[in-house]
């Protein structure tokens, strides 16, 4: 971080959740459409400070970047996103309970 010593840097394959891939599809989805550019993205990441970097995966804080430029360019309030995560989780945590099945 910020030129800091980080150790050895794995080398070895990752094999990517499904919820990072939709992270970063969102990224480049959002981007596209002009919500944001890369350096939004990075303003973002940059002001989180060093705690983030230490207690947030590289996905958690690319979503937070995400959420942030999201809303300041007018996407959705996070009024907005509070009601609709209530309603995701109202759903239940399986496809079944969902769908009342």
């Amino acid at each position: 971080m910020g030129g800091q010593d980080a150790g050895q840097v794995p080398r070895e394959g990752h094999d990517f959740a499904l919820w990072e891939k939709r992270v970063d599809a969102l990224m480049v989805l959002c981007s596209s459409k002009g919500y944001f550019t890369v350096d939004g993205l990075r303003r973002v990441l940059e002001d989180m400070g060093e705690e983030s970097f230490e207690t947030m995966t590289y996905y958690e804080r690319w979503i937070s970047s995400i959420n942030q430029n999201m809303v300041e360019a007018g996407a959705y309030s996070l009024e907005e996103l509070g009601t609709k995560m209530a309603e995701i989780t109202a759903r239940g945590e399986t496809y079944g309970e969902a769908s009342g099945g």
